[in-house]
């Protein structure tokens, strides 16, 4: 059978159980909760049809395996798989009716997200049908890149973590935390660096597909760049929530980047003001 048919039959069936399970349950978090599971499956179909032997689809598969599996442990451990559903949706529902967010539900939640897993994975379909490029300097040096942003979500993840857990011990103990929302650490220079280092690593996904062909420009770079739009809309819905329950956030989004790591904007204007050596 051929590589593609199997792995587009394999999003419709993921893509039926999760519309179907958010039917039968009312919760409509199914996608987050495959979402660190199929492009690894994807991925490695493809470099199952190669035999195991490509290494440029081994190193992706490899590579994408460890993407999913930072992703599924931080979802696990805030309770992502305990039956908790994304504390957005009931937000829109709240703002649609009934038959409104059955429709964003079925065409957004489930047939774009759902499609937009299986796009972000196909620079392995490119390598796949390139394996006679042979690997080089610039592969490894994609590998590394993306394992350096790997590790940037890592840290971003924990810090966000530890901040939480201790925020929760303070209001347990009776105690007002010092501070309603992370702004230390990786999270100084940018409202949501976690955000950052995910899109980064799809497109550096693709930048080694595209490598494979030999061509900068590709039809799956639609996969990265929907993937960023989504990255967009999404954090702007949450920063509204945000603002809405904190005002100081305000300040917090005037002088931080959103997602791009930056200096801070007070740490350039007291650059700009000291004097010079």
């Amino acid at each position: 059978m051929d590589t593609v048919v199997i792995v587009l039959g394999i999003a419709a069936g993921v893509s039926l159980f999760t519309w179907v399970a958010s039917l039968l349950t009312g919760d409509h978090s199914w996608v987050d909760r495959i979402w660190s599971i199929v492009p690894i499956v994807y991925v490695a179909v493809f470099w199952a049809a190669s035999g195991f032997s490509d290494a440029r689809l081994t190193i992706m598969t490899v590579l994408v395996a460890l993407w999913g599996a930072r992703l599924t442990f931080n979802f696990a451990r805030k309770g992502g798989y305990s039956g908790v559903e994304d504390y957005r949706w009931p937000i829109l529902r709240a703002r649609m009716s009934a038959a409104q967010f059955q429709v964003f539900n079925l065409l957004f939640i489930v047939i774009f997200q759902n499609a937009l897993l299986l796009l972000i994975a196909l620079p392995a379909l490119v390598a796949y049908e390139n394996q006679a490029t042979p690997i080089g300097a610039l592969d490894l040096g994609l590998a590394a890149l993306f394992l350096a942003l790997l590790i940037g979500e890592l840290v971003a993840d924990q810090q966000q973590w530890s901040f939480h857990q201790g925020k929760k011990a303070a209001v347990a103990a009776g105690n007002a935390p010092d501070e309603r929302f992370v702004t230390t650490g990786l999270w100084r220079y940018s409202r949501h660096p976690n955000f950052f280092f995910e899109q980064a690593q799809w497109w550096v996904l693709y930048a080694m597909g595209a490598t494979a062909l030999g061509a900068a420009l590709h039809w799956t770079l639609v996969g990265p760049v929907l993937l960023t739009a989504l990255f967009l809309g999404s954090t702007r819905f949450t920063e509204e929530i945000t603002l809405s329950k904190y005002p100081g956030y305000a300040e917090y989004q005037r002088r931080t980047s959103m997602l791009i790591p930056w200096i801070p904007r007070e740490g350039r204007a007291a650059a700009a003001d000291a004097p010079a050596s």
